[in-house]
């Protein structure tokens, strides 16, 4: 079987330049840059060294070529992106507040990124697969890429592959009160969930994280990791918890962050680590993809992660 598997949008992110600066007045954007919830964590995947891919679609425009280009040079499998002519590829408009908030536009609805059809999905090659992750915000875009979505943890999970989730919440695209009914057909064939506490809380209906983490391990789940971001992450499984602290870095750009330590964690688990290891290795992940400007940016390699764990023992 190869490495891991994604599906879903393939964007591009343009960012205010200074925090604090609100949509509604003019002001300078940077980018655009790589990004997409899925593309991320593909990208990270294969810059640590594992087999990655990803189901999607772009535009036939420079911005396509842009995130098509770096999945690429990175080593992501893209043979399953279409590139569609009529339609422009998915934008996210982003910007930063000095409370830590994000706020989003995103072009997703009518950009070629929701332009995914069950139908169209190739079922011997989703076969080929050790494991399949999906963001929820990939089930957030639209019904033809949610029925895409379930379709390849479907056939993935028929074939013996590992399933993971991260319920990545974007209230901009769907209210967070929808996020449980749509992520149900993916918690009950994912073997790992990737949430924060917020999403934890949310996706469980509980009102504190240690209730919330052991509802969804009740569901069948074998681990939870709880990202905390600076407070590091804890993981959950029905015998054990374990907190495992953050890195110390200077926080440049949080995007991305979640999704790289999402495939840092799962590239541990299909090595075979131990619970501890696979932590502190996604939270170094995590933590070195904050230290540059735009979301893939700052992905790590895999001696990078050794690098900075190797500094923290000092």
């Amino acid at each position: 079987m190869l490495g891991i598997l994604t599906i879903g949008e393939i964007l591009v992110e343009i960012m205010r330049r200074a925090r604090d600066v609100s949509f509604d007045i003019p002001a300078e954007f940077v980018g655009p840059y790589p990004s997409g919830a899925p593309a991320i964590f593909a990208d990270a995947a294969a810059k640590l060294g594992f087999p990655s891919a990803i189901i999607g679609a772009v535009g036939e425009d420079d911005f396509g070529r842009l995130v098509l280009n770096r999945l690429r040079r990175d080593g992501v499998d893209v043979s399953r992106v279409k590139v569609l002519e009529s339609y422009l590829t998915g934008i996210a408009f982003i910007s930063y507040f000095s409370d830590g908030s994000r706020r989003f536009i995103f072009h997703l609805k009518h950009s070629a990124s929701s332009k995914i059809s069950a139908r169209e999905i190739d079922e011997e090659y989703v076969a080929l697969f050790r494991h399949v992750h999906i963001a929820g915000s990939s089930l957030s875009v639209n019904r033809s890429m949610r029925e895409s979505c379930y379709k390849v943890v479907e056939v993935a999970y028929k074939n013996g592959a590992s399933i993971s989730l991260d319920p990545n919440l974007r209230p901009e695209l769907i209210p967070p009160s929808k996020i449980r009914e749509i992520c149900k057909p993916i918690v009950e064939r994912a073997k790992v969930i990737l949430p924060s506490i917020e999403e934890a809380k949310t996706l469980s209906g509980e009102a504190d994280v240690d209730s919330a983490c052991r509802k969804i391990l009740d569901m069948g789940v074998e681990i939870v990791a709880v990202k905390m971001g600076s407070l590091g992450s804890t993981i959950y499984t029905q015998s054990e918890k374990k907190h495992i602290p953050a890195f110390k870095v200077e926080e440049v750009d949080p995007t991305g962050a979640g999704d790289t330590y999402d495939a840092a964690f799962i590239v541990g688990l299909l090595r075979g680590w131990n619970l501890e290891k696979i932590g502190r290795y996604a939270n170094a992940a995590g933590a070195l993809a904050v230290t540059k400007f735009g979301p893939m940016e700052g992905c790590p390699t895999h001696s990078e992660i050794l690098e900075l764990m190797k500094e923290e023992n000092r």
